[in-house]
C-alpha cells in the first residue's frame, strides 16, 4: 500500500515537472483553457462611483456635437430630441431623453460586456458619446421638426471617426451602405413624442434613400389625418399617430420590407389595417408571441427587412406598462422588457443605420425609475447590435 503511494505521487511530481516545462515553452499569447482568454476590459475595475458626474446615456463623453464640438468626428452618437407636442393623450415626453439618460448610469455598472451578444459596444473600439439635445422650440410644431431634421442631418453627414474596415469573413474591404456612396456614423435619438421619426426618416432617406422600417408600438401610427385627429388645420395633420403615412408620402419609407411588431390597438375600423397595408407594412400583434414565440417573430422580422438596410423605430409603449408605465398611451397586454430585448438581439448582422427610443414620459414613472431604466436596457441590446456590424458590405464583381 505505502509502495503504491509513494509511486503515485512520483508520478505526479513528474507529470507537473512535465507541464511546467511545456508551459515555458509554450508561445507568447497562449490560453490553454478559451473560457480564460482575456477580452478588453476583463477585471478592470466596475462600479466606480457611477452615480456621480454630469449624467449623460452610460457616462459616455459628453460632446457638444452642435456647438463648440463641431468639428469632433463619432462613430455613434446619442442625441436627445425633447419635443411632445405632437402627442394625443398624456405630455411629458420632452423630458424623456433626460429621464433615459438617468435611468442608463447603471449600464456599466458591472462593465457593459453584453453577455447574450458577447460583446462590449462600450470597449469595441468605436467612438461613441453623447451629443446632448436638439434645440427644440416649444412653441411652433413646424419649426421644432425643421430643427430635429436639421440637427440630425447635421450630425448624419459627418465624417465617422472609424473608417469602415475590412469584411471579417473575405478580408476585402467594405463599401457603404448608403445610397450616396459615404460611410455615414449613426445616430441613436432619445424621444420625444413619436412625431419626431417624421424628421428623422427625412434625415436618414439624405443619405440612404427609402429605408426599410423596424417599428416597435402598440400603434399603427400611420392613420390617416383625416381619421387621427380629423386634421383641423395642415399642422395638425402631423401628430404621433400620422407620422408614417406622411413619411409614405414622401417617399421616405420603402414598401413591402418594413414591419410593425407588438401592435394591439383598437381601430376606427378594419379600414386602418388597409391603409396600413398601403403605405407598406406588414404586422406583428403582440398576442403572436404566445404562438410565434420570440424566435417566430425575429424570423418574421428578418424575412420581411431581408438585407436590407433599416432604421428602428421604438415606441417604450410596446412593453407592458406593467413592466413601462410611464407613457404618452399605455395599452395593457404588451411584451415584457427581456421579451423585447431578445427580440432586438435577434436582430444581431442587420444594418441598423440609425434608430429611436420614444414616448417616455418620466412624470408617469414609479420612483424606482422603471420605464426610464427599461428604455436604456432595450438602447443597450440596439447598440451592441451595431457595434457588432459595419455599415459595409463588400462590393460586387
Amino acid at each position: 500500500m505505502l509502495l503504491s503511494l509513494v509511486l503515485l505521487a512520483v508520478s505526479f511530481a513528474a507529470a507537473a515537472a512535465h507541464e511546467h516545462d511545456t508551459l515555458e515553452q509554450i508561445p507568447v499569447g497562449y490560453v490553454k483553457y478559451p473560457w480564460q482568454a482575456t477580452y478588453p476590459g476583463d477585471n478592470e475595475v466596475t462600479a466606480d462611483s457611477i452615480f456621480s458626474g454630469i449624467t449623460t446615456f452610460a457616462r459616455l463623453p459628453w460632446v457638444q456635437c452642435l456647438g463648440k464640438d463641431a468639428d469632433e468626428a463619432f462613430d455613434i452618437a446619442f442625441i436627445g430630441a425633447p419635443f411632445d407636442t405632437g402627442t394625443s393623450y398624456r405630455p411629458g415626453a420632452r423630458f424623456g431623453p433626460s429621464g433615459i439618460r438617468a435611468g442608463s448610469r447603471r449600464l456599466t455598472l458591472y462593465g457593459g460586456y453584453n453577455v447574450p451578444l458577447g460583446v462590449n459596444p462600450f470597449m469595441s473600439g468605436l467612438k461613441i458619446v453623447d451629443c446632448g439635445d436638439v434645440p427644440v422650440t416649444p412653441y411652433d410644431n413646424k419649426h421644432a421638426i425643421a430643427q430635429i431634421e436639421s440637427g440630425h442631418k447635421t450630425l448624419l453627414h459627418r465624417t465617422p471617426f472609424s473608417p469602415l474596415g475590412n469584411d471579417s469573413v473575405t478580408g476585402e474591404a467594405l463599401v457603404p451602405v448608403s445610397k450616396d456612396g459615404k460611410h455615414h456614423p449613426r445616430l441613436i435619438t432619445l424621444g420625444g413624442d413619436h412625431t419626431i421619426v417624421l424628421p428623422l426618416l427625412r434625415s436618414v432617406h439624405s443619405a440612404y434613400g427609402a429605408i426599410s422600417v423596424i417599428h416597435f408600438d402598440s400603434h399603427l401610427d400611420t392613420w390617416k389625418p383625416s381619421v387621427f385627429g380629423g386634421a383641423p388645420s395642415h399642422q395638425a395633420e402631423i401628430n404621433h399617430g400620422t407620422y408614417f403615412y406622411w413619411a409614405a408620402q414622401e417617399g421616405l419609407v420603402k414598401n413591402g420590407s418594413s414591419i410593425h411588431g407588438a401592435i394591439r390597438t383598437t381601430l376606427s375600423g378594419p379600414a386602418d389595417y388597409e391603409n396600413d397595408d398601403t403605405i407598406g407594412f406588414q404586422r406583428i400583434e403582440a398576442r403572436e408571441i404566445d404562438t410565434l414565440g420570440t424566435d417566430g417573430i425575429i424570423k418574421k422580422i428578418r424575412d420581411v427587412v431581408g438585407t436590407d438596410p433599416v432604421y428602428l423605430s421604438i415606441d417604450i409603449d410596446s412593453i407592458d406598462p406593467a413592466f413601462a408605465p410611464a407613457t404618452g398611451t399605455p395599452e395593457t397586454g404588451g411584451w415584457s422588457t427581456r421579451e423585447l430585448r431578445t427580440i432586438l438581439r435577434g436582430l444581431d448582422g442587420l444594418h441598423i443605420v440609425s434608430a429611436d427610443i420614444v414616448e417616455v414620459a418620466p412624470a408617469y414613472d414609479t420612483n424606482a425609475e422603471l420605464t426610464t431604466m427599461a428604455a436604456a436596457d432595450v438602447l443597450f441590446e440596439v447598440l451592441s447590435v451595431m457595434a457588432k456590424t459595419p455599415l459595409g458590405k463588400v462590393a460586387k464583381k
